[in-house]
């Protein structure tokens, strides 16, 4: 039987609830295709500093490198913003991406049928909404050098340095570029070339890349013109390629057309080694430990990881059949509550996943 080794980052917030509901989905799907799944739980964020004064204790990074694959549920807390930046639990999050050289993050925004009525944008406009924003992960403004404060006669100044070199926009616009080629083969590359010399290498590094790919329609949009049509046409998008600080932002706008939030997946490549898979959401502290959670995000990053890191793609699909059937059923976390559906809480929502994943 084929075992696969996968670290568990439960993380903060309402991490642990979310993370039990997909281990156990995990669990199920696994025995019923013939695979098996070796869990290994690590702390990180808030849970890293509690542990070991560090929001990425390096035993958790070396677990991360080893394994299969890595799902992540998230990370922050409030309760940590007095520290320093380095100590808090985001940075235990950049180091983790840096360290396992995650540079190509994955983001498909696909409209469920059963929550048309959830986004807060008309049918007509979100209806068929299927596009994938394909972010850079270690490079940009999060990761330039130099960058800090500075004091002077005339105040405090800070600053960041956005750069990229041509080595670090050629490896994510490739992974853009097979994307495209696989799915209605249109890409839109998002920058700011009217204004950043960094874009204007971004963009003639693109073009370059679009000489070997002739198939795949290639279009650009500055950043904020993007913002404006991800609402007004979602439609008109199939992949987005764009860099850490606007893939950031669009992402997290792409995440709202589906209503909310909290039902998006996302995964995050290296070159050669494992993959991490986390729902896009933040880790909700002022709900944590009150059973109000919506798991489903994190169930449908689990789904990806099965498809993208481990390569079982009927495991994968079982899962988000089951994710369909149940919001088909009526069932809703608060977050996706509509008039005519049934609350329920974290638990019961993963109670309701395992039932629709039977049959």
């Amino acid at each position: 039987m084929t075992a696969y080794r996968i670290s568990l980052l439960a993380g903060d917030g309402i991490g642990p609830e979310i993370t039990a509901v997909s281990r156990r989905l995990l669990e199920a799907v696994a025995a019923r295709e013939g695979f098996a799944l070796q869990f290994e739980s690590w702390p990180i964020g808030g849970a890293g500093i509690e542990a070991c004064g560090q929001p990425l204790p390096p035993e958790t990074l070396a677990a991360c490198q080893a394994s299969d694959a890595v799902l992540l549920a998230a990370i922050g807390s409030p309760r940590y913003d007095a520290l320093p930046r380095e100590q808090r639990p985001e940075s235990g999050l950049l180091a983790l991406r840096a360290g396992m050289d995650l540079f190509a993050n994955l983001r498909p925004v696909t409209i469920r049928p059963a929550l048309m009525g959830a986004s807060s944008l008309r049918p007509e406009v979100i209806e068929g909404v299927d596009l994938m924003v394909v972010r850079e992960l270690t490079g940009g403004i999060y990761f330039g050098r130099p960058k800090g404060r500075v004091e002077s006669e005339g105040g405090i100044r800070a600053f960041n340095t956005m750069t990229y070199s041509d080595a670090e926009i050629d490896r994510i616009a490739a992974v853009a570029f097979d994307l495209a080629g696989n799915r209605r083969r249109r890409l839109c590359s998002v920058d700011k070339a009217n204004v950043l010399d960094v874009s204007q290498l971004w963009r003639d590094r693109v073009n370059a890349m679009a000489a070997d790919h002739p198939d795949v329609e290639v279009s650009h949009m500055y950043v904020d013109n993007a913002a404006m049509q991800l609402v007004r046409a979602p439609r008109s998008f199939d992949v987005l390629l764009t860099g850490n600080l606007f893939g950031d932002i669009l992402s997290d706008e792409a995440a709202m057309l589906t209503g909310s939030i909290g039902m998006l997946p996302s995964a995050s490549l290296s070159a050669e080694g494992p993959g991490l898979f986390e729902p896009v959401h933040g880790s909700a502290p002022d709900i944590a430990g009150q059973d109000r959670a919506n798991p489903l995000a994190m169930a449908l990053s689990a789904a990806m990881m099965l498809r993208v890191g481990l390569k079982q793609e009927s495991a994968a699909a079982a899962i988000e059949t089951a994710v369909d059937r149940v919001l088909e059923r009526g069932y809703r976390t608060v977050d996706l509550m509509q008039e005519g559906c049934t609350e329920v809480g974290c638990q019961a929502m993963g109670e309701h996943l395992l039932t629709a994943l039977a049959g």
